[in-house]
């Protein structure tokens, strides 16, 4: 990781003392991420409740310019011009660089088949098994660290060579056990550990975005 990203990092533990434990294992998360993009990977991303929201939320984040602007590569722009013609301009100018990631919250109609056909608490370990490679991440978010269907997720991630990240509260429950890296930040209400959750999640967006993304004299 470059120094900027580094520092979006020491910014995070300014403005959230709170988190300072957990600085070996954020670290650890932001090198991870950046090392699966930067070999063309991408980040499946599960949780319930309000950590549904916030794996819709990270997407978001990813998918699209977060603090910086993001313009395709020439090479991919000399592309849709190849095919586009007159709509080449639009498109060259109004799309943006991605980090690929996909929230597993948000594919209603699977989810629901799976629950009444199938399995409930196995919703995400599914998507796993389908939409998983060898090198991917999954980022599991829990409150507790014991939502079934995220650990089960997290297993089958395990099985098929996935790295694992658990974003959890202090006990990192058991997701602890299965996750090679636990961000446990120090709550244990639910309010209150998502609360944490939101700028560890920002500070990892916002590093990767400066290691892909920010303007090399900046670096």
């Amino acid at each position: 990781m470059n120094p900027r990203s580094q520092q979006v990092l020491e910014v995070l533990y300014e403005r959230h003392p709170a988190l300072l434990p957990c600085r070996p294992q954020i670290a650890l998360a932001a090198r991870t991420l950046c090392e699966m993009w930067a070999s063309g990977h991408k980040l499946l991303i599960c949780g319930n409740g309000g950590s549904a929201a916030d794996s819709l939320h990270i997407v978001a984040e990813l998918m699209k310019g977060f603090a910086y602007p993001r313009p395709i590569p020439a090479a991919e722009a000399a592309a849709i011009t190849a095919v586009a013609g007159a709509d080449a301009s639009y498109l060259n100018s109004q799309l943006q660089g991605t980090l690929p990631a996909i929230a597993l919250v948000s594919e209603v109609a699977l989810t629901t088949a799976f629950s009444n056909d199938v399995a409930a608490d196995l919703i995400f370990a599914q998507q796993v098994y389908g939409y998983g490679a060898p090198g991917d991440t999954l980022l599991a978010i829990s409150t507790s660290g014991n939502s079934r269907n995220v650990v089960y997720a997290t297993q089958v991630a395990r099985a098929k060579g996935l790295h694992t990240i658990a974003l959890t509260g202090a006990t990192g429950g058991k997701l602890a056990t299965f996750a090679d890296i636990t961000i446990p930040v120090p709550e244990t209400e639910v309010y209150k550990v998502q609360e944490l959750h939101l700028p560890v999640y920002h500070a990892l967006c916002l590093a990767a975005e400066e290691e892909f993304f920010g303007q090399p004299s900046q670096r």
